[in-house]
């Protein structure tokens, strides 16, 4: 029984301290971010919330298809996301994963201009590297 209260008291006390550290981080954040990172109408991508990551990479910001050594992707045009069996997604992975770094978001643009639907697992591993790649710069 004391076991247990224990790790009840330790459980509330992280949770209180937690819950100070958000009240404090929200107060101390400079005016005018609070907003933006809680509406995604934001005039600018600034490449920081993943809403915004999914509007630049996916609008198609540039309209210049760009091979990346990456043609046999082009018999999956027009088919849905969810219609992949696992070794068509595990062939978009690996041209994903073999891309130089800078080549990732625009790879993702020419995906999308070319009328290729990504598979969701490896769209999502293409945001998150986006992402990454984006906050080391900053």
């Amino acid at each position: 029984m004391i076991v247990a209260l224990i790790i009840l008291g330790a459980i509330v006390a992280v949770g209180a301290v937690l819950y100070l550290h958000h009240i404090l981080t929200e107060k101390n954040a400079p005016n005018g971010e609070e907003a933006q990172t809680e509406s995604n109408e934001s005039p600018e991508c600034c490449g920081m919330h993943i809403t915004c990551e999914k509007d630049s990479l996916l609008a198609g910001v540039s309209t210049e298809i760009e091979y990346y050594d990456d043609e046999e992707l082009d018999a999956f045009k027009g088919r849905e996301p969810d219609d992949y069996t696992s070794e068509e997604i595990d062939q978009f992975r690996d041209v994903l994963l073999t891309l130089l770094p800078q080549d990732i978001a625009g790879w993702g643009r020419s995906i999308q201009l070319r009328g290729i639907n990504l598979p969701y697992e490896v769209r999502e591993e293409l945001l998150m590297i986006v992402a990454e790649a984006r906050q080391k710069q900053q």
